[in-house]
């Protein structure tokens, strides 16, 4: 074959190999597929509940639809201190991060940077873990341990919970949620 017809071969197939190679991979089990789940729902929470933050005007950060619910803000504070630096540490089993305490009151700007920050401590703690301990007992709130399964669980759950406040306020306030945004083709 003259080299010229190899070339029209490669082009003509090399993507059809590519394709097939990249769908192989994709089939290879996962060796921790609870914490590859955990990874990937901690890297879709940590872009919808900042872009939920970044897209509240910051004059509503005090909304709240009833006196007995949470402020917007707190509701950043929350996820803050006990959601992300907390549970994503026990989680981990690593040290939850020093920082300067941070309340309802610091505005948005600082609020949605530290939010950002919690996440990314989020995924460092997350990125060696494996589904080795799901069954070891960990203190989360009280005396009574949970399982690292169940934390992991909560974690989730708890993101679940606040970002489905967060575009319930979003809606109220004449603002469409991330989630509801038409995504760019």
């Amino acid at each position: 074959m003259q080299p010229r017809a190899y070339l029209l071969l490669a082009v003509a197939v090399l993507p059809q190999l590519l394709a097939a190679q990249a769908t192989a991979a994709a089939a290879v089990p996962s060796t921790a597929p609870v914490a590859d789940a955990l990874r990937a729902m901690e890297q879709r929470f940590a872009r919808i509940l900042v872009g939920a933050a970044e897209a509240m005007p910051a004059d509503k950060y005090s909304y709240r639809p009833t006196p007995a619910q949470m402020s917007f803000a707190q509701i950043q504070v929350h996820l803050i201190n006990e959601g992300n630096d907390l549970l994503c540490s026990k989680v981990a089993g690593v040290a939850a991060p020093s920082r300067t305490a941070i309340d309802s009151t610091a505005g948005k700007d600082a609020l949605v940077a530290r939010l950002r920050e919690t996440f990314q401590f989020c995924e460092t703690a997350f990125a060696k873990l494996d589904d080795s301990k799901l069954n070891e007992p960990i203190q989360l709130f009280g005396p009574n341990p949970f399982s690292r399964a169940t934390a992991i669980l909560i974690t989730v759950g708890d993101w679940a919970d606040h970002y489905s406040q967060e575009a319930n306020y979003l809606r109220l306030n004449g603002h469409l949620p991330p989630t509801a945004k038409r995504q760019n083709p």
